[in-house]
């Protein structure tokens, strides 16, 4: 059912109601203004009647009933219109409209009442005789709720009947010109499936504030579709990707183990020392394989996060437990922090963590002096805008030739044991929390100075992640995982 249809139906059914409580209102209230209208006539009668009741009274008191037939007539003609019963304790006279003699009177009232003979309604008001015990009654015919009510009664039950069809074609028609701006926007969407063609609906005002919120609504949801496609797309390539980049770099040690597999099989009685360098070789192509997988699950875990992730972050806390888990891991390594705290940033905790990491790990296995000694530097500051990360060594460096392709991904020197991921990594979380890492020589020309800045106050995700795709930046290397020459 339209909706023009179902506004016309509701309006015409509501209408209706609407008349006939508001008649019932109206009925009420003419009922009022009618009795009030009749009570003041019986009180002006009553006072004008008073005197010859109790002239009356006094003729038959004293004995005189010519004289008493006379104020008899004199009280009823002047009565006119209106019922009169005078009520004594040795007298009882009554002429004109009235109830009859059997129904009760109520008591004595300060004001007009309603008297009941069978059907037929009277109003009565009642005033003592001054100077006797009487009651002077006078009553008249309680017509309020009769003509002019059952005439106003019919016309409110018209007036109710005529607006049931009037009122529902009239919203009707109403309704569907308001819809028609609703009805093009059908028209102009219809068509569209997101999933074949791009095409979005057009942002046209219309001038109706429904219709333009449902399309920028409609917009919106469109939209949201867009990204999440696009989201599932990265994320299959980036599952894509991880297992041919797996796979791919998998081969090497695994054949190198399969291979040592096959000199402990087929040699059972291998010297001892040959074969502590086999096992050897073992574990540790075993340990790259472990870290390699680990590595191309974190950078998965960086392509697929989602700006919710993110919150306030005290980024001294990050550097502290970063630093106690690089000291535990080496004690015999000179690890020095200097950072103030309350350095909070709006990033992704674990993102930020893994960024302290990668570099703490990357300066312990290549920033060692020449007695093989690491000393290390990490420093936590922040400017007006950024927030800034500094890991030095006393290692050999990084020449400048290398330094733009030490962050591409599977980049390992030729004396390296690592997945070739660490910077990659690193590179990665700052690119996803709008910052940079750049690579110089250390403060005193020694070593290497890995520099991260970070805004304070975060700007929102990159449009594209696809660092382990391989394609994330402009100079990013799109082979795959070779090793430095």
């Amino acid at each position: 059912m339209r909706l023009s249809t179902r506004v016309g139906l509701a309006v015409g059914c509501t209408v209706p109601l609407l008349v006939l409580a508001c008649g019932w209102l109206l009925l009420d209230l003419v009922a009022r203004d009618l009795h009030r209208a009749e009570d003041q006539q019986l009180r002006e009668r009553a006072t004008a009647l008073a005197p010859d009741a109790r002239s009356l009274l006094r003729a038959s008191e004293n004995g005189r009933p010519k004289a008493a037939d006379t104020r008899e007539r004199k009280l009823f003609s002047a009565a006119l219109d209106v019922g009169v019963r005078v009520v004594g304790p040795d007298a009882d006279f009554s002429g004109g409209p009235q109830p009859g003699p059997a129904v009760p009177l109520p008591p004595r009232a300060a004001g007009p009442v309603t008297v009941r003979d069978g059907a037929r309604g009277w109003r009565a008001l009642a005033r003592p005789v001054r100077g006797t015990t009487a009651t002077l009654w006078v009553f008249s015919p309680d017509t309020a709720d009769r003509t002019r009510l059952r005439l106003v009664r019919r016309r409110v039950l018209l007036t109710a009947l005529l607006a049931a069809p009037l009122s529902g074609l009239l919203a009707w028609g109403l309704a569907a010109g308001a819809g028609a701006p609703l009805r093009r926007l059908t028209r102009r969407t219809a068509g569209l499936d997101p999933r074949t063609s791009s095409a979005r609906p057009a942002d046209r005002r219309t001038g109706v504030t429904e219709v333009d919120e449902l399309a920028a609504t409609l917009r919106t949801v469109l939209a949201r579709y867009d990204e999440q496609a696009a989201r599932t797309a990265e994320a299959l390539d980036t599952a894509r990707s991880f297992s041919a980049a797996a796979a791919h770099e998998l081969r090497t040690p695994l054949m190198s183990m399969g291979t040592n597999l096959d000199i402990l099989a087929d040699h059972p009685g291998l010297p001892a020392s040959e074969r502590a360098e086999v096992v050897g070789d073992l574990r540790r192509e075993h340990a790259r394989l472990l870290g390699l997988l680990v590595m191309l699950r974190e950078l998965g875990r960086g392509d697929l996060v989602e700006a919710e992730a993110f919150c306030p972050v005290d980024l001294a806390d990050v550097a502290e437990a970063a630093v106690a888990e690089a000291r535990r891991r080496d004690p015999d390594a000179g690890i020095v922090l200097d950072t103030a705290p309350g350095l909070v940033v709006h990033g992704w905790e674990p993102g930020l963590r893994l960024l302290l990491d990668n570099l703490l790990g990357n300066a312990l296995a290549h920033g060692r002096d020449t007695r093989g000694r690491a000393w290390v530097r990490v420093g936590v500051s922040a400017t007006a805008e950024q927030a800034l990360v500094t890991v030095d060594d006393h290692g050999p460096g990084v020449p400048p030739d290398a330094r733009p392709r030490i962050f591409e991904r599977f980049r390992r020197g030729p004396d390296s044991a690592g997945s070739g991921l660490g910077l990659t990594l690193v590179a990665q979380q700052a690119a996803l929390h709008r910052g940079s890492v750049t690579v110089t020589d250390g403060p005193d020309g020694v070593g290497a100075r890995f520099v991260v800045r970070l805004p304070s106050h975060g700007g929102g995700l990159p449009g594209r992640r696809d660092w382990l795709i391989g394609t994330a930046g402009a100079d990013r290397s799109q082979s795959f995982p070779k090793d430095a020459p």
